[in-house]
């Protein structure tokens, strides 16, 4: 197969970590051909959505010890439909620029492209808002730009995190009490004023056993979650943050929400899927470029990649 994969810069990939590259290791492996883009690489020209890409080879390394772990082509411009499948792996955030990116590789599947995932299905999914179509596993949720809802939501749980619609990462992610002094200036930063959507979530204590990441392929979920456990003192476990990532076993709760969600999310063209769940609760759904193979792979000896190629190449047979 011709495999294009739409990625930040190369030399920006930690491989150490990478689901992009865990996938393309794996992808490599099982011969199938490998070309890379950055968003702006996609251009819509003569009535087709075409890419300026470049055939990637893998050098045999994990650019350790200053070593380059690719080596690429020439750049050439190209069809979408002439690959075989284009993953669109591009980090988040998702703004306006990723939206952009949706409807030219919307336009491409038109003409005859495979995109996963589905380009429309990624914009219908806001990773924060899309838990609110499946409410009997999220924890009391509150979606507004109005500081008096968020004020009275606060009063009756007492402790609960507010969050931006479009952030990653744990960025902008706050927590406060009811008896927090800067409770004015979080809303007014977070909502710019009242003039931006945030959601609101009561604090989950569970999280100090770790915020969970649920891969779903083609509807099933990978046997193994990612625990991040935040650091001491800390309320996210975002990996970026601080948070150490410990793989283990769904627990039965797992199952029932990854079970529920699953084939629904694949229905919509959700090829891979990252669900965070914290204790019994739901909290975000991730869709843009879930992570965590290769943490869960290293720790568990599953091959989470290998799952995902085998999903792909079905669904291209």
């Amino acid at each position: 197969m011709k495999l294009a994969f739409v990625l930040d810069q190369l030399d920006s990939i930690k491989t150490y970590k990478d689901s992009s590259f865990a996938m393309m290791r794996e992808a490599a492996a099982r011969g199938h051909q490998l070309f890379t883009m950055q968003q702006g690489d996609l251009v819509w020209k003569r009535g087709e959505t075409v890419g300026f890409v470049r055939e990637l080879e893998l050098a045999g390394m994990e650019g350790t010890n200053g070593h380059r772990w690719y080596r690429s082509g020439e750049t050439e411009e190209t069809a979408l439909q002439a690959f075989d499948a284009i993953l669109m792996r591009k980090d988040p955030p998702f703004d306006m620029e990723y939206v952009y990116s949706t409807y030219l590789l919307e336009l491409a599947e038109s003409q005859g492209a495979r995109v996963i995932n589905s380009p429309r299905a990624v914009r219908d999914h806001n990773e924060k808002l899309a838990i609110a179509k499946f409410p009997q596993f999220t924890a009391p949720t509150l979606v507004t730009r109005q500081e008096y809802l968020i004020r009275h939501f606060l009063a009756e749980h007492g402790d609960i995190v507010l969050k931006p619609l479009d952030g990653m990462g744990g960025a902008s992610v706050f927590r406060i009490h009811s008896a927090d002094h800067n409770i004015s200036v979080i809303l007014e930063t977070l909502t710019h004023y009242g003039t931006r959507t945030i959601m609101a979530q009561r604090y989950i204590p569970e999280i100090i056993q770790g915020d969970k990441r649920i891969l779903l392929i083609a509807g099933e979920p990978v046997p193994y979650a990612l625990a991040r456990i935040p650091k001491a003192g800390e309320s996210r476990g975002n990996l970026n943050v601080g948070g150490t990532g410990v793989a283990q076993p769904l627990t039965r709760r797992d199952h029932e929400i990854a079970e529920a969600l699953g084939p629904s999310l694949y229905d919509k063209g959700l090829l891979l899927v990252g669900l965070d769940v914290i204790g019994n609760y739901l909290t975000e759904i991730n869709v843009t470029s879930p992570t965590c193979m290769r943490e869960i792979a290293d720790q568990t000896g599953f091959n989470v990649a290998g799952m995902m190629m085998d999903a792909l190449e079905k669904m291209l047979d």
